[in-house]
């Protein structure tokens, strides 16, 4: 595979950035399920609605979820497919067995 161009690359680190915090990582984990409200994701999350909501704000600008208002609230799921992908894959990389990993 090429290297992608140094806006695809910056894109990518800002996303890694973004998600190396373990609060904005439980959010948008918790959004993979589905649209989900503010104060679900803070009880899910063990997060304060007000602390969900910054994060939010950081997952949205970086395309990582999407809101859908309904009457007063904002429902929050994973922005793609792709958004899914990627973290169930590490989710699944960082559950593996260390042990398999040195067998040669």
């Amino acid at each position: 595979m090429p290297l992608p161009d140094e806006r695809h690359i910056t894109v990518i680190a800002e996303t890694y950035r973004l998600l190396g915090d373990p609060t904005r990582l439980k959010v948008l984990l918790t959004c993979l399920e589905g649209p989900i409200a503010v104060g679900d994701i803070a009880t899910a999350t063990g997060a304060s609605p007000s602390l969900v909501s910054h994060h939010l704000r950081h997952l949205r600008a970086a395309r990582l979820v999407r809101g859908t208002r309904r009457n007063r609230q904002v429902f929050y799921q994973a922005a793609d497919h792709h958004i899914a992908r990627m973290l169930t894959d590490m989710l699944a990389h960082a559950m593996e067995d260390p042990e398999q990993d040195e067998e040669v």
